[in-house]
């Protein structure tokens, strides 16, 4: 941990809880010395991203996008263009495991914003060249190909966690730990000196003991392959896509766990790094300096980055 944090910490100080919902889950923040409005600022971050990104709200950026005709060039704002580069800067380095044009397939096998089917789709069948995006970084602004449709839930929480701590940082809440649907992000110390520890989400049918982590100016993001899906004639299907296929994921890859400074990279990355299953997973986690831990059936598998972190 950094001398910094040891040099501003006050051991009488109190730490503040606030709630509240949003993006489709829950928020909770922990902060020390908290500042009456701590809590707004979090939920004001927040529906900015719901606003710009989600597409579950009708009038949103990205439902906009989703609508414009395809080869328009729109403007994007600055938080969503900085979702949408990273997105696509992930998509380049995992091989198209992680797309954030997939906004048509899972709008048909009922995991968008239309809600479920409960079905297997007829004409879900589709390649990675049907869906493309142009981004041009000096818009920002970005245009869509005929079948692409911009799908940044598997991105934009990691981002709205990463968007509330920076807006806590500029209002001087140096020591805090805020989580967003299960995505977490630990900034300083607690008023003990001890970090932010919290524990991996598990799968629920596993064995293996959680990891118990100090989020300390870190933040963890998990992607779990059970926890949205539907069975049809005895096959579950999740909600996890492999891009590259274009249907739900067939590995036996239940969850992923990475650590990051940002939590928008921690989101992205364990959710391309499921698709790819355990041996790919750890080789490009290996190759990227990535902290993961892959969860296959009663399997563990951690990268060399995660490795270095236990010592």
């Amino acid at each position: 941990m950094t001398p910094a944090a040891f040099a501003a910490r006050d051991p009488g100080a109190e730490i503040g809880s606030f709630t509240g919902e949003s993006m489709g889950t829950s928020w909770s923040l922990r902060a020390v010395a908290a500042p009456p409005d701590a809590g707004a600022r979090v939920a004001a971050a927040l529906a900015r991203v719901v606003a710009q990104m989600s597409q579950w709200e009708p009038e949103s950026d990205l439902s906009r996008f989703n609508r414009a005709p395809p080869g328009a060039w729109r403007v994007l704002p600055p938080e969503f263009a900085e979702v949408v580069a990273a997105a696509l800067e992930i998509a380049a380095a995992s091989g198209g495991a992680f797309d954030p044009c997939l906004g048509r397939l899972t709008e048909l096998w009922g995991f968008g914003g239309a809600g479920p089917t409960g079905r297997v789709p007829e004409d879900a069948e589709e390649t990675a060249a049907d869906r493309r995006i142009d981004y041009d970084p000096d818009g920002p602004r970005v245009r869509r190909g005929a079948g692409a449709l911009l799908d940044l839930s598997g991105i934009a929480k990691g981002y709205g966690v990463d968007l509330a701590a920076e807006a806590l940082l500029a209002a001087g809440v140096r020591h805090f730990l805020i989580e967003v649907g299960g995505e977490l992000r630990g900034e300083g110390i607690r008023p003990d000196g001890q970090p932010w520890w919290v524990d991996v989400e598990m799968p629920p049918s596993s064995g293996l003991p959680p990891w118990r982590i100090a989020l300390h100016d870190l933040s963890v993001a998990t992607s779990g392959n059970y926890r949205r899906g539907f069975t049809v004639d005895g096959r579950h299907y999740p909600h996890s896509f492999d891009p590259r296929t274009g249907r739900p994921i067939v590995s036996n890859v239940s969850s992923v766990t990475v650590l990051h400074r940002s939590c928008m990279m921690a989101d992205g990355w364990a959710t391309a790094l499921t698709v790819m299953g355990p041996q790919p997973a750890m080789e490009l986690a290996d190759a990227r300096g990535l902290a993961a831990c892959v969860i296959a059936g009663e399997h563990e598998y951690v990268s060399r980055e995660w490795r270095a972190m236990l010592g």
